[in-house]
């Protein structure tokens, strides 16, 4: 069963930062973008999304707004938030709407974490 990542950032620059750190640690994942919450929740409506990456800051909607919407559509997809802005709050508020923390800059490092417990609840779930 192929596993498609969704990646959200505004910047495309760090949409290609996350995604070749995701391909490092993932190779047979498929990768689709979206640049705004707007067309992340029109890809989620698509279909065939089993986990995401959403930047916190964003224009309109963050990361945090986005991945509450996203839970209350799809409660078990795995989500990370991804930002450089390391605060207490915001790392609570990923946790209390179960969603992981990764730091910017995206790394193979940062990412590994999230990337192995996601596809091992996929694959309990597979």
């Amino acid at each position: 069963m192929a596993t498609t990542i969704l990646i959200v950032d505004d910047s495309k620059l760090a949409r290609i930062v996350a995604g070749k750190a995701v391909a490092a640690l993932q190779p047979d994942w498929t990768r689709v973008e979206a640049g705004n919450a707007d067309e992340a929740l029109a890809r989620l409506a698509e279909g065939g999304i089993d986990l995401a990456l959403l930047d916190f800051n964003m224009p309109g909607r963050d990361g945090l707004q986005l991945a509450g919407e996203i839970r209350a559509l799809q409660p078990e997809l795995p989500i990370a938030i991804i930002t450089a802005n390391v605060q207490d709050e915001i790392i609570a508020r990923a946790r209390a709407i179960n969603a992981s923390f990764v730091p910017k800059p995206v790394t193979e490092e940062a990412l590994r974490g999230f990337l192995s417990g996601a596809a091992l609840r996929l694959r309990r779930r597979g």
